[in-house]
C-alpha cells in the first residue's frame, strides 16, 4: 500500500520551485520507489503480489490551489496503469484507490484553515454523507484479495459519486486566490 501524500493549498503563481519539487518527490517519486522495490523483489523471487497506490480525484479534474499534488497524483494514476501492464506477466497486480471525503484529524493547519472547510461536508456529496475509514479499508482489502485476482491497472474511486457530480447550472466561479482570502498577485512584491 503506497499512501504517499504531501500538499498544502497555494495558488500556482505563489508556489516556489522548491515547494513543487518537494510534493512531486514525496508523492510521485516516493510511490515509484516503493513500487519499484516491491516489484524487483517479487519478480526475482517469482512471487505474485498486489500493490495499491492511493490516488486523488483531482488527477482527472485538476485541483485549484493544489497544482503540485494534483499533477503528482495524475502521475500516480498513470504509473499504476503502466506498472500493471509491465508486471501482470509476473503475477503482480497494481491498482489505485481514490478516497473521497473521509474525516481525519491529521490534516495540516494550512488545509484546515481553508475557508468553509468541514462546513456542511455531508451536503457536498451526492450520498449526503462523508465516508467512514472502515469503508476505505474494505475497498483496499478487496483490491488486495483473491476476489480481485483479475483486476489490475484499475482506479477505484470511493467517494459516494462526488467526483462525478455536476449541476444543471454550475455555481459562480471564484478564483482560487479569492477563495483563499489572498490579495491580488503582485510580481513586484515578490522581488527582493
Amino acid at each position: 500500500m503506497n499512501n504517499a501524500a504531501g500538499n498544502f493549498p497555494v495558488p500556482a503563481e505563489d508556489m516556489s520551485p522548491n515547494a513543487w519539487r518537494a510534493v512531486i518527490d514525496i508523492v510521485l517519486n516516493g510511490t515509484f520507489n516503493c513500487s519499484r522495490e516491491f516489484g524487483r523483489r517479487h519478480i526475482a523471487a517469482a512471487e505474485p503480489g498486489s500493490i495499491i497506490n492511493v490516488g486523488a480525484s483531482y488527477a482527472w479534474t485538476g485541483g485549484p490551489g493544489f497544482a503540485h499534488s494534483a499533477a503528482a497524483k495524475a502521475g500516480v494514476k498513470n504509473m499504476t496503469e503502466t506498472l500493471a501492464v509491465e508486471w501482470e506477466p509476473y503475477g503482480i497486480r497494481v491498482n489505485c484507490l481514490v478516497p473521497g471525503l473521509f474525516p481525519h484529524d491529521d490534516e495540516t493547519h494550512a488545509i484546515m484553515s481553508v475557508p468553509e472547510r468541514r462546513q456542511n461536508e455531508a451536503r457536498r456529496v451526492p450520498a449526503h454523507r462523508v465516508g467512514q475509514p472502515h469503508e476505505l479499508g474494505w475497498e483496499a482489502t478487496f483490491l488486495a484479495s483473491p476476489y480481485a485476482s483479475y483486476i489490475s491497472g484499475h482506479t477505484l474511486v470511493v467517494d459516494g459519486a462526488n467526483w462525478q457530480r455536476r449541476a444543471m447550472l454550475m455555481p459562480e466561479f471564484t478564483p482560487i486566490r479569492e477563495q483563499m482570502g489572498r490579495d491580488a498577485f503582485d510580481l513586484e512584491g515578490e522581488r527582493p
